[in-house]
């Protein structure tokens, strides 16, 4: 008889790594211990891997030769999964601990840590913060497991309605699929939104410091993954973040769950309505100001992160303006480019139009100069086509006119000298906070732009979901060292965020993101970004207002042809 061609399967398993290694462990081991071999070989922790083509938590069993990629604490989706571990870390010593408390996360903070409070008691003092951080290190130093498994949500609800937390039973409600996983912790249980490290020994590196009536729970960065950063002060984001919780509470929209709720109960078009009250209202705020120095403010200088909507706020900003008798006059930064050749390189030695060092400083100021003292200025016309300025509008900016400059370095000091800065009214426009999932589970406000601009980039650059977030961790290294070390120079912060946009992206990004192929980079986040929308009702489109910051974005704005009188 010929030989069978069937055979007993080896008791070993092969992963293959992106660099041509191999190695070799049990068959249904974790990845965890077939990795282990590489803990000293790379510079970050481990803390996931990508096994063909999907996201894994460690603690997967491997059963099959597999393609795997390792993830660290150095890489987006790595620190994302360290701080979400920490923050579960957090939630079960404040339960141990703090028991008749609430713990919520409310925000990010621009130097690394997460700015929670806990509910139901008074703050907590310096005392109590240090016991709160012993007790996480206890349980870090004890290398506890999170458990993981898979329930029914109809008993994740009971669950959490036993422990009160109405905000986890409204969203659970909602959800579609027929299990959730959670997750336990000696005890301590819940479902973060995303996948955790094996066990608490992965979580060294934190802090726990007081801030305001809160305090902070500071954590790396990701490219130092494995050192705090030292804290920096910001009372205006703070202040913006405090404003955008008030505007929730009159909402009556505490998380998504709550969105959900209304819009099942056909309130949706009063959440839209009164959303964009509140933003019109703060950009009347902000227009007065500038109208009470005016001056003192002749120069209204805008910054804020791609995606932030600093055009539609510019716009309407300039409509306020002109409603209070002030003319403003638009500037463009981007026609003071230095010649191409004389344009900076990056570290991989592509032109880097987005550094300061890329504009003709000097010239800007001369021409700043001039239109404030209301002389007749010529302005350059930038060519991209040739890469060098040509002539531009000969300009006379009339008595009472002010000028609006818009651009990514506008809170930079080393943008306009400080004889025209002491004539400057300084604004930063940005998504600052958005709604979150629950009290412990946070939406990222940078999740919030990039599904603006996936959504834009699609309907006016003809980039499909690939291209944008191929070229997302560029436009946020640009972020972090041109526009957020800047912010707090700002006299006032815009937050761009509405309550209910995720709800209106959401039909119009998930098509998009559906169409990432898998096993590409861009599929790991697209499938992420996919598992945030799933959480929020969609919402008409029709709804949003015209001039609205989400126009901008969706299309349809009323002030997409806006043209500022003398600009």
């Amino acid at each position: 008889m010929p030989d069978s061609p069937f055979v007993t399967p080896s008791e070993h398993i092969e992963i293959h790594l992106p660099d041509s290694r191999t190695l070799r462990g049990p068959r249904g081991a974790s990845l965890e211990s077939i990795l282990a071999p590489l803990a000293a070989l790379v510079p970050a922790p481990l803390v996931a891997a990508v096994v063909n083509g999907e996201l894994s938590e460690l603690t997967r069993p491997i059963n099959i030769e597999s393609q795997v990629r390792p993830v660290s604490m150095a890489e987006a989706d790595g620190a994302r999964i360290y701080r979400r571990s920490l923050i579960f870390l957090l939630q079960a010593a404040v339960a141990r601990l703090f028991p008749a408390g609430a713990l919520f996360v409310d925000h990010a903070m621009t130097s690394g840590g997460y700015f929670c409070h806990v509910r139901d008691l008074p703050p907590l003092n310096t005392a109590d913060l240090a016991a709160l951080e012993a007790e996480m290190r206890r349980l870090v130093a004890k290398n506890a497991p999170f458990v993981r498994r898979d329930i029914p949500v109809s008993e994740a609800i009971d669950y959490f309605t036993k422990r009160g937390q109405q905000d986890k039973v409204r969203l659970l409600r909602h959800r579609i699929r027929p299990l959730i996983t959670l997750y336990d912790l000696e005890g301590y249980g819940d479902f973060p939104h995303g996948y955790l490290v094996p066990a608490t020994g992965y979580l060294k590196w934190f802090e726990l410091a007081p801030m305001d009536s809160g305090f902070v729970l500071r954590y790396p960065r990701q490219h130092t993954p494995t050192i705090i950063p030292p804290p920096v002060e910001s009372p205006k984001l703070l202040s913006s973040f405090r404003l955008y919780g008030d505007w929730l509470e009159r909402l009556g929209i505490g998380a998504a769950g709550a969105l959900a709720d209304a819009i099942v109960e056909r309130r949706g078009r009063e959440i839209v309505l009164v959303s964009e009250a509140l933003h019109e209202h703060h950009v009347s705020a902000i227009a007065r100001q500038i109208a009470d120095r005016r001056d003192g403010a002749r120069l209204v200088l805008i910054s804020g992160p791609s995606s932030s909507g600093k055009t539609t706020f510019s716009r309407r900003l300039a409509v306020q303006l002109l409603a209070l008798g002030i003319t403003p006059f638009a500037l463009e930064l981007d026609h003071y480019f230095v010649e191409r050749e004389n344009t900076p390189r990056d570290a991989d030695g592509k032109l880097d139009y987005e550094t300061i060092d890329a504009l003709r400083l000097d010239q800007l100021a001369s021409n700043l100069a001039g239109l404030l003292a209301g002389d007749e200025v010529q302005l350059p016309r930038y060519s991209f086509q040739l890469g060098r300025q040509e002539p531009g509008a000969i300009v006379r900016l009339r008595p009472g006119q002010i000028i609006l400059l818009e651009g990514i370095h506008g809170l930079n000091p080393r943008l306009v000298p400080p004889a025209l800065s002491g004539q400057s009214f300084k604004v930063y426009a940005s998504a600052l906070t958005q709604l979150n999932l629950d009290r412990h589970n946070r939406v990222s406000t940078t999740d919030t732009r990039l599904i603006r601009r996936i959504v834009r980039d699609a309907r006016d650059r003809g980039y499909n979901a690939v291209d944008t977030l191929g070229r997302w961790e560029s436009v946020r290294r640009g972020e972090k060292l041109h526009i957020f070390p800047h912010q707090e120079n700002a006299d006032v912060m815009f937050n761009s965020a509405l309550v209910y946009e995720l709800s209106a992206l959401r039909p119009l990004a998930e098509p998009l993101l559906r169409q990432v192929p898998h096993g590409t980079p861009e599929h790991v986040e697209a499938m992420r970004l996919l598992s945030l929308l799933q959480w929020f009702a969609p919402v008409d489109r029709e709804w949003i207002p015209d001039n609205s910051i989400l126009r901008e974005f969706v299309g349809g704005s009323s002030l997409k042809d806006f043209k500022l009188w003398g600009g």
